[in-house]
C-alpha cells in the first residue's frame, strides 16, 4: 500500500509540474480564449501562477478519489490541505525573496513552482499514510474548500482584486 501511494503522489507531482508549465502559455496560445483564461495563467500576476499548481492538482484529484479514494478515507481533507499548502508556499518563498534581492529571477520563480509542488504532494502523502483529518465533517470541508477555492480562482481572473497579488509586474495590469 506504501509503495502504491508513493507512485500515485509522484505521478500527481510530474502531473502538476507538466500540465502547470502547459497552463503557463495556454491563454497566450489559444489567443485570449476566455475559457482558457478561467484555467490557464491570463498574465505574469502571482495569483495567476498558483492557479498552475491548483487546476493541475485539482484534476489530478477528481481522478485519483476515483481510482483510490475509498482506501484513503481522509483524502479529501488531506488533499486540500496539501494544495493550501503549496499554494502558500509561492507567494511566501516568491515575496521573500525579492524582497531580499529586490529584483526576480526566472530560474528561481520555476523552482518555486516546482518546490511548491513538491511541497504539496510531500505533505499529502504524509497525511494519507498517517491517516490525519478522517473525520467526515473533515471530508466535507476538505470538499468544500477545493471548490471554492477553484471558484475564487476562476472569479479572480475576471474580476481580480485590487492587490499587489493580483496585479502583472510587467504591465502593471490586472486580469484578463
Amino acid at each position: 500500500m506504501r509503495r502504491r501511494l508513493f507512485f500515485w503522489e509522484l505521478a500527481g507531482f510530474l502531473f502538476t509540474g507538466a500540465l502547470g508549465v502547459l497552463l503557463h502559455f495556454l491563454y497566450e496560445w489559444s489567443g485570449g480564449n476566455t475559457l482558457a483564461a478561467a484555467f490557464s495563467a491570463v498574465n505574469e500576476s502571482t495569483w495567476e501562477h498558483m492557479k498552475l499548481l491548483f487546476f493541475p492538482m485539482f484534476v489530478f484529484s477528481v481522478f485519483q478519489v476515483c481510482i483510490m479514494g475509498r482506501n484513503y478515507p481522509n483524502f479529501l481533507a488531506a488533499r486540500a490541505a496539501s494544495i493550501l499548502t503549496g499554494l502558500v508556499l509561492i507567494p511566501v518563498l516568491f515575496y521573500t525573496y525579492t524582497g531580499v534581492l529586490g529584483r526576480n529571477i526566472n530560474w528561481v520563480d520555476i523552482a518555486i513552482f516546482f518546490l511548491a509542488d513538491l511541497g504539496a504532494f510531500l505533505l499529502d502523502a504524509w497525511l494519507l499514510r498517517r491517516g490525519k483529518l478522517t473525520a467526515p465533517w473533515q471530508q466535507i470541508l476538505g470538499l468544500l474548500i477545493l471548490w471554492a477555492v477553484a471558484f475564487c480562482f476562476v472569479w479572480c481572473t475576471f474580476r481580480p482584486v485590487k492587490l499587489a497579488l493580483w496585479m502583472d509586474p510587467v504591465t502593471g495590469t490586472f486580469g484578463a
